[in-house]
């Protein structure tokens, strides 16, 4: 056993999984000391007290954690599990992703799913654990959290703890980033969510844009007689139009179905509205329901009433809140006034749908800070950011053994 403060990674060959432990502390890996659901439990200890806390529903989570989850077609990951007196008290995923070396060099990694209590060692010994992973795969770099990409849930919350997370957004605690920090991770990248009110007014000057060009742009709402066609319509506008953003990973034709299948489910077909230039689409956006919002008094649980309730207040709507988290603008787009004009029709044809569902309040999320052209464009409509999301990258000693 380890004297009390000493810090001890093991075992270091190549290719195992790294445990870490302190007098106190004991970091251990799944499928060797901890399993799914003592990973799953650490959030209930961490958020106990956190008014704003919304437990997500347990059976996504093991199936975002599964086998079935498309990323592990092109990824890999492991995670951990903090113990404090027999107590799961942190967590932490790290993860390689093969589409990630494709772009950026097959020296980075990432981590995740990032959850502890406000101990200084439970965030050495997690950080220590993946960081060592990570470097037996060959990563140098490494960015977070992911969970388990880009496309998924990311960033650290550090500004807005008082408002309850969306639907598929992350939460933290605010000592999350000051425990990053003083471990050496810098700032890499800031995350906005927007709030808007849905009677948002429409400022003249984008009604005359409009106008310039309402004989070339066409809006539609998706055609779910064509659903599996519009999908991969959707999927080639989002990876063409995100390309050049800060971390892009394509999203694969398996990831966007797994999404497609959500928003079949819980979304009419006008939930979707897609722009067409000269017939070919261009734009695209998806107001989702706020789940979050159905499922806030569930414990994280479908059992034995949790269907039902969830399901009255998805299908009567009854939500009040709703989330865009997907909008995209072609490239050849971008940076034009057409371009704007392509992004201001869809956020308009959305606001008719939403209202009429009794939809009161919309986030808009995530929208990268130097994305000044979405953000401006939703600022001229009445929206305000509210909360802020932060990304870390740290290099990391390669892996020596």
């Amino acid at each position: 056993m380890a004297a009390p403060h000493e810090t001890l990674i093991e075992p270091t060959q190549p290719g195992s999984l790294p445990h870490w432990r302190d007098g106190v502390i004991e970091v251990t890996p799944l499928g060797d000391g901890a399993r799914v659901g003592d990973f799953l439990r650490v959030a209930d200890v961490v958020y106990a007290d956190d008014p704003a806390w919304i437990p997500p529903l347990r059976l996504e989570r093991r199936l975002h954690l599964s086998r079935q989850n498309p990323f592990n077609q092109h990824g890999r990951w492991q995670g951990w599990v903090a113990w404090r007196d027999g107590r799961p008290v942190g967590r932490i995923s790290a993860q390689v992703d093969a589409l990630h070396h494709e772009r950026y060099g097959p020296d980075t990694g990432h981590f995740g799913f990032l959850d502890a209590i406000d101990d200084a060692r439970v965030f050495e010994g997690l950080t220590a654990a993946a960081e060592a992973w990570l470097a037996q795969q060959g990563a140098r770099c490494i960015t977070g959290p992911f969970s388990l990409s880009i496309n998924q849930e990311c960033g650290v919350l550090i500004d807005g703890f008082e408002h309850p997370p969306a639907f598929m957004m992350p939460h933290a605690r605010p000592w999350f980033a000051p425990r990053l920090e003083a471990l050496g991770y810098n700032p890499a990248q800031d995350l906005l969510a927007y709030t808007i009110k849905t009677d948002f007014e429409h400022p003249e000057p984008l009604q005359a844009l409009a106008r310039r060009f309402e004989d070339r742009i066409h809006v539609r709402p998706l055609e779910r007689g064509d659903f599996k066609a519009e999908l991969e319509r959707l999927r080639a506008i989002f990876n063409d139009g995100w390309a050049d953003n800060w971390g892009f990973v394509p999203f694969t034709q398996a990831e966007f179905a797994e999404l497609g299948q959500l928003l079949r489910a819980v979304l009419d077909d006008d939930a979707i509205q897609i722009a067409e230039v000269d017939g070919e689409p261009a734009a695209f956006i998806v107001a989702l329901p706020d789940i979050n919002e159905a499922i806030r008094d569930l414990g994280g649980s479908l059992l034995p009433f949790g269907w039902a309730r969830m399901l009255t207040r998805l299908y009567a709507r009854r939500l009040k809140r709703a989330r865009v988290p997907l909008l995209g603008v072609r490239q050849a787009y971008q940076n034009t006034p057409l371009g704007t004009a392509l992004a201001w029709r869809i956020i308009a044809a959305s606001q008719e749908p939403l209202r009429r569902r009794g939809i009161e309040d919309l986030e808009l999320s995530w929208i990268l800070e130097g994305n000044r052209g979405i953000r401006k464009l939703g600022e001229r409509t009445g929206a305000r950011a509210y909360k802020r999301y932060r990304l870390y990258e740290k290099i990391i000693p390669p892996c020596l053994s």
